[in-house]
């Protein structure tokens, strides 16, 4: 009888942790944690809650379209050093369909495997148009490498369509978030604590907003330009934001570098009498806490008379990367044709221009062929880096090519603009530039555009904003991935109508050191 009976009184404290607490059974036999799964204000995306034995224990979630599962979140702990409470939000599903999932739990005295269950996503709502995504792979035989797509995309028509979302590789849509009507997202990233980062920006309204999101789109925290000026006069800068734009680098120690526009009224510069209102560019250092710690000013460091694309939108720069060998930074400016080097060095640098890359920079091109160069580019992409060898991927959009008769693209008697896929290897100590490989789509797209070198697969995969066929533009975008071989073949590829790809590049998940091969 006495040996049933703590049988029994062990089946309980296994069960319900509350009853566990009134019998006084303690830690000796940990009761398995209580499960529930709930829907958020995201369709798309559930909440996985669980009361847990201790404040030490973690937990992830294996989750799909049944119980081989196939994807999986990255591992959570408890909401605070005192709760036995975990949530994990569960996203990456499609609309209407029913997902089977399981949380994987350990704590110090054991771990345990939850049974089954299974979620039901919902619509995606009504109000929103959504683009035509079609994907196609022409060779069946080449594999496409693993991960989801961003899709950074804006809308055509002043319609409401989704701009801010992720696919999966067959084009189905598995997160979104709604930056509502009127706005576009530029940015839109993943954070490294599972977050998102989103600009918001109205060109209508002339406002823009930065936002840190979770994956069932909840607000973080968010910062305006207004609060960013409150910040730089406090920490003694005398420049005046406009708004965030294009991009936010984040680097390793938490601290995002954003991308702002400045303007400067001019008088009577040379070739433009009267007065000139120019947009430039700056960066802002914000900490983890969002404290404004450095900062550098466009103005400051450039020659205003030199303006390819026209002295109003000055600089027009897009994409901001951090180069972690030594603590600077690269900023890419459309409408100077150049990618800066910025002496950052982890917050302590001056600021100064290191060098400037493209025509009429401090590089020799190899064979010294100006058309080699990148004209109006898009998102540098750091593949590698060796002693002073810097391998660069650029979407080159060829905006203005110049050819080595003097020649621009689409002047008459001209060759036409053509855009293009290159990666550069760029050597410090002897300036010069050589174009390792490339890929001609022949197709032109004047804006926009993204290149990364893909993994483990050294694919190269690249978006073409809006192409120009010769006979009229294509109702949307291009994506494609190829093959980094002297020959490439497509080995994926996203047709995109009703809407234009700003950006769209593969990501490994939707949670960070997660990749996922399906």
């Amino acid at each position: 009888m006495k040996i049933s009976w703590i049988v029994s009184r062990s089946s309980l404290c296994l069960g319900i942790l509350s009853v566990l607490v009134l019998l006084g059974c303690g830690t000796t036999i940990p009761p398995n944690p209580v499960v529930n799964i709930t829907a958020t204000n995201n369709p798309l995306v559930a909440q996985y809650s669980a009361f847990v034995p201790s404040v030490d224990t973690t937990a992830w979630v294996e989750f799909g379209e049944n119980t081989t599962y196939g994807r999986q979140t990255s591992t959570s702990s408890a909401t605070s050093s005192s709760s036995q409470t975990i949530h994990i939000l569960v996203a990456g599903m499609k609309a209407n369909t029913t997902y089977h999932m399981r949380g994987h739990f350990k704590w110090p005295d054991g771990s345990w495997v939850s049974p089954d269950q299974t979620f039901t996503t919902g619509a995606i709502p009504s109000e929103f148009v959504k683009p035509t995504l079609t994907v196609t792979r022409p060779n069946p035989n080449l594999t496409p490498s693993p991960g989801i797509e961003l899709l950074d995309l804006v809308a055509q028509n002043d319609a409401h369509i989704l701009e801010a979302l992720f696919t999966d590789l067959k084009g189905n849509i598995i997160w979104y978030y709604d930056v509502g009507k009127g706005n576009y997202p530029s940015p839109l990233k993943p954070i490294g604590n599972g977050d998102m980062l989103v600009v918001l920006f109205n060109a209508r309204f002339d406002s823009s907003v930065l936002e840190e999101i979770d994956l069932a789109g909840n607000v973080v925290r968010q910062i305006t330009a207004a609060e960013i000026n409150q910040g730089l006069k406090a920490a003694g800068y005398s420049f005046v934001v406009t708004h965030f734009h294009h991009d936010v680098a984040l680097l390793p120690n938490g601290h995002w570098i954003v991308l702002v526009n400045v303007d400067k009224v001019f008088t009577d510069l040379p070739g433009y009498p009267g007065t000139t209102h120019m947009t430039g560019d700056a960066l802002v250092d914000l900490d983890p806490n969002w404290n404004i710690v450095w900062a550098w000013n466009s103005f400051d460091h450039l020659d205003v008379n030199r303006h390819p694309f026209g002295p109003q939108d000055w600089t027009h720069s897009n994409a901001v990367v951090y180069t972690p060998q030594d603590g600077n930074l690269l900023l890419s400016m459309r409408n100077q044709s150049w990618i800066l080097k910025i002496d950052y060095e982890n917050g302590q640098g001056t600021g100064n221009v290191l060098w400037k890359l493209g025509n009429e920079g401090d590089f020799a091109i190899d064979g010294g062929d100006p058309s080699q160069w990148f004209y109006g580019q898009h998102f540098p992409s750091l593949i590698s880096t060796n002693g002073s060898e810097t391998n660069l991927a650029i979407f080159d959009d060829g905006n203005r090519r110049l050819f080595e008769n003097g020649d621009t693209c689409g002047s008459p008697g001209a060759p036409q603009c053509y855009s293009r896929a290159p990666i550069y290897q760029i050597d410090e100590s002897t300036r010069t530039a050589t174009v390792l490989w490339q890929y001609l789509p022949n197709l032109f797209t004047f804006w926009g555009g993204s290149i990364n070198q893909l993994a483990p697969s050294k694919n190269v995969e690249f978006d073409l904003s809006e192409p120009f066929l010769g006979q009229g533009d294509i109702s949307g975008s291009i994506v494609m991935e190829v093959t980094q071989t002297p020959n490439p073949e497509i080995v994926w590829q996203m047709r995109m109508d009703g809407a234009n790809a700003y950006r769209a590049y593969r990501v490994p998940s939707l949670y960070p050191g997660i990749t996922w091969q399906k």
